[in-house]
C-alpha cells in the first residue's frame, strides 16, 4: 500500500501486518502504474474510491474514475474482495476486479487481482471483441 507521499507507508504496513486485519483503505499502485485510492471500508465491508488508470485506448483524456466494492472482513489479513470501476468520465467501458490481499515475506501488502473490461460495441457482430481479461498486482 502506498501513502500519497510515502512517508508513513512502512510504519502503516508493519502495523497492519502485525494486526493481521485486512484493511484496503489508502493508495495502491499496480504493475502498470495505475493507482487507486480506497477512501474507507464500512462495517459491512463496502468501500468507495477513485481509480486513476495509467493505460487506456479511449480517445478522450484520462480522468479519475469512481470505484465501488466490497471485501470480506477477515482477521487473518488475507481477505478476498471485488470492485467495479465505471470509466464514464472518458470512456464507454466498465471494469470489474476480484482479488485477494496478502502480506509477502518482506511484510509488504500485495493485492493479487484479475479483471474483466467490457467496452461498448456498435453491434452484436462485434460482441466477440468487447471483453478483455487481465491480471494486476497492486502494492
Amino acid at each position: 500500500m502506498k501513502e500519497t507521499k510515502g512517508e508513513n507507508a512502512k510504519s502503516w504496513q508493519d502495523q497492519t501486518a502485525r494486526r493481521g486485519k485486512c484493511d484496503l483503505t489508502g493508495w495502491w499502485e499496480n504493475d502498470l502504474g495505475s493507482q487507486m485510492h480506497i477512501f474507507s471500508v464500512n462495517s459491512q465491508g463496502d468501500f468507495r474510491g477513485e481509480y486513476h488508470t495509467a493505460v487506456s485506448s479511449a480517445q478522450k483524456p484520462i480522468k479519475p474514475s469512481p470505484l465501488h466494492g466490497s471485501q470480506h472482513l477477515d482477521e487473518d489479513g488475507q481477505c478476498t474482495f471485488g470492485f467495479t470501476v465505471n470509466w464514464k468520465r472518458f470512456s464507454d467501458s466498465t471494469a470489474v476486479f476480484v482479488g485477494q490481499r496478502f502480506v509477502d515475506a518482506s511484510k509488504q501488502e500485495v493485492l493479487q487481482t484479475a479483471w474483466l473490461l467490457r467496452e461498448k460495441v456498435d453491434s452484436l457482430q462485434d460482441d466477440w471483441k468487447a471483453t478483455r481479461v487481465g491480471r494486476n498486482v497492486f502494492t
